[in-house]
This record gives structure tokens, C-alpha cells and sequence, in this order.
């Protein structure tokens, strides 16, 4: 009893109950791991959430199709044109003299791929609006939404990114890039304590597994940006492990840390986050021992939470080992680092003797 009464004094950091906690019953412990995910949460980099230019490459092939030549000559005017205001007007002209041309698409294609190719969001913005102005079959009008999205993102102007995407995504249902795009932003936006799009980021989030786990790429994609799409598979599952934690779905949320470790063993936050989980079921296991009387149940169940604590050191190691002489981890490997020193020393004597090559034995080749 004495020993499982000082593991509850020793805690340390966000995730330990306070005496004033206590008194609140079950709502300290989801708010305390809550608390400690978002700390955590604002301890990682910004994500690249940006749709890549490039996405939609334009071709010329107004010499395969048959076209007039009137009409040729003129698509060729738009990818001639010497800057974006004169190819948007010279698209603006073909249009106007041939809104049934063949071609149409071809320039459809060259414009749309000038929008993608402006990194500046204000910029994007403009250009995306300007271009679903011209461009306005329903073919055309899709190629160009994700890039108006994108900037509406790129803008913090939330709630239009949404509404837009959920507009676009009713008749785009597989467009993985939009759907990684508001999936991610929806998690962006939890860390700076904003739920309001949770439920919409997760149902996007779980398409875009779902897709990419079926290697399903976009018709309009091009094989390499696939690649590159896919590669951020570890990045999605983290994400959504982050939006299950905050509508308390520990469960869920471990499930989706544990598969974004497995595919990114690199990545010390999926470590981090998956021991503040088990740290709070072991505060959890701890306070109900506290109040047992003695007994060989009481002394089975600090048996039990020992071994939680243990799988806690274990899982803290692991974010500190990959955490460590990486700038941009620094704030996450000392605030895991402190947790951890007050654990380990306790399941050794006070002691933190071997715990750096406790910790070193955690480090990737």
C-alpha cells in the first residue's frame, strides 16, 4: 500500500491527478488526458496540408484531336499567351467563339494546372475563383474546386473550406486528396481547441484510409504524386488517433497510433501520445487501488498496475529515443522526458541508473 501510495504522489505533469481533481470523480481522468494531448498535440510541427501542383498536368493534343484549325490555333493562343492575366484572357476569348470546341478541355486543362501551380493562397484564391467563373461544366468546375478549397484552407478561412469541400466531396466522393486535406485541417484545428468540424474531419479521414489502402488513385492523378499521397498514410492514421482521443474514444484512438507507429516507426509522437493512454488507464487502475482495503485482490491489482506503468516507461522511452537531437521534437522529448524520469526512478529505487541505455536500446539503426 505504501508503494502504490507513492506512485500516486510521484506523478508528475499534466496527466496526474490533483487532490482537487479527485474530487470530481470520473471527469478528472478524461480531462487530464485530454489536457495532456493537447499539450502534446502543440508540441509537434505544423502539417503541409496543401493540395501539390501538379495534380492535374496539362497536355497538348490539340494536334491528335480533330478540331478546325481556327480553334486549334486558338488553344494554342492560351498556352502561348506571355503571362497568367493574358492566358486567362485569351481562354476568356476562346470561349466566348467556341464554347463546343473539342479543345475545350485541353484548356480547361492548362489554365486549371496555372491555378495549382500558385502557391500563394490569397493569389490561388483569386485565380481559382476567377477560373470557376469561365470553366463552368460540371467537369471543369471539378477540377478547380479542390484548388479553391485548398486556398480557403491555406487562409484559415475554415468555414468555407468545409462548406466548399462538403459541396464538392457530395459529387467527388473519392477526390483522396480533399478528403486528406480536410481530414488533416479538422485535426489542425483541434489543437488549437476548435471541435467544431470533428465528426466531418473523421468521416474524411477513414475515406481517405479506405481509399488508399486500396491503392484506388485518382483518374486525374499522376503516378508519382500517388506515391507521395500514400506515403502520408502513418501521418492520416496519427491524425485521426488525435480527433478519436479528443471525443474521448481512447480505444479508437490507440487502434489508429498504434497502426501510424507501425507504418512510421520513425515518428516519436505516435509513442508519445499512445503512453499518455496508457498512462491515464494506469492513474485510473491506481485511484481504485487507493481506495481497496488490504486484501490479496488489492495486492494482484498493484501487481497489475505496475505493469501498466511499466508498458508507460516502455512507450515514453520509445518517443524520447526518437525524439532526441531532432530541433523540431525538442519541446515533445522534454516534456515526455520529465514524465519518464519520475517513472523510471520509481521502479528503480529512486534511482535513474540505466536509463539512458534503457533509452538508447529504442533508437533506429
Amino acid at each position: 500500500m505504501l508503494a502504490l501510495k507513492h506512485i500516486l504522489e510521484a506523478l508528475s505533469g499534466l496527466g496526474n491527478p490533483s487532490k482537487n481533481d479527485s474530487d470530481k470523480g470520473g471527469n478528472m481522468k478524461t480531462r487530464s488526458l485530454l489536457s495532456h494531448a493537447i499539450l502534446l498535440c502543440s508540441l509537434v510541427l505544423a502539417f503541409n496540408t496543401s493540395i501539390t501542383a501538379g495534380v492535374l498536368p496539362w497536355q497538348d493534343k490539340t494536334s491528335t484531336i480533330k478540331v478546325p484549325d481556327a480553334e486549334a490555333k486558338a488553344a494554342k493562343a492560351v498556352e502561348a499567351a506571355k503571362d497568367t492575366n493574358a492566358k486567362f484572357a485569351a481562354a476568356e476569348g476562346f470561349l466566348k467563339k467556341y464554347p463546343a470546341s473539342k479543345a475545350r478541355p485541353q484548356v480547361a486543362g492548362h489554365i486549371v494546372n496555372l491555378v495549382y501551380g500558385t502557391t500563394e493562397p490569397n493569389q490561388r484564391l483569386a485565380l481559382a475563383q476567377k477560373y470557376l467563373a469561365l470553366f463552368t461544366e460540371p467537369t471543369e468546375a471539378s477540377m478547380g474546386r479542390p484548388a479553391l478549397i485548398d486556398a480557403y484552407v491555406q487562409l484559415k478561412r475554415f468555414d468555407e473550406a468545409f462548406d466548399n469541400g462538403a459541396s464538392y466531396l457530395g459529387s467527388n466522393p473519392e477526390d483522396v486528396q480533399v478528403l486528406f486535406l480536410l481530414a488533416i485541417t479538422g485535426a489542425e484545428l483541434v489543437r488549437n481547441q476548435n471541435g467544431k468540424y470533428i465528426k466531418a474531419s473523421q468521416q474524411y479521414g477513414a475515406k481517405a484510409i479506405e481509399l488508399i489502402e486500396a491503392d484506388k488513385k485518382p483518374a486525374l492523378m499522376d503516378s508519382e504524386s500517388w506515391v507521395k499521397q500514400k506515403a502520408r498514410l502513418p501521418e492520416l492514421y496519427q491524425q485521426m488517433g488525435v480527433l478519436a482521443l479528443v471525443e474521448q474514444n481512447t480505444t479508437a484512438a490507440e487502434t489508429n497510433l498504434e497502426k501510424a507507429a507501425k507504418l512510421n516507426p520513425a515518428d516519436p509522437f505516435n509513442y508519445a501520445m499512445l503512453g499518455s493512454i496508457t498512462n491515464n488507464n494506469y492513474q485510473t487502475l491506481a485511484l481504485t487501488v487507493r481506495s481497496m482495503p488490504d486484501s490479496k485482490s488489492k495486492d494482484e491489482m498493484i501487481q497489475k498496475a505496475n505493469t501498466l506503468l511499466d508498458k508507460v516507461i516502455e512507450q515514453y522511452a520509445h518517443a524520447v529515443a526518437l525524439s532526441s537531437g531532432k530541433p523540431e521534437y525538442q519541446a515533445l522529448h522534454d516534456q515526455v522526458l520529465l514524465d519518464l524520469t519520475s517513472y523510471y526512478k520509481y521502479r528503480h529505487k529512486n534511482s535513474d541508473e540505466g536509463m539512458q541505455k534503457y533509452i538508447d536500446g529504442f533508437k533506429l539503426p
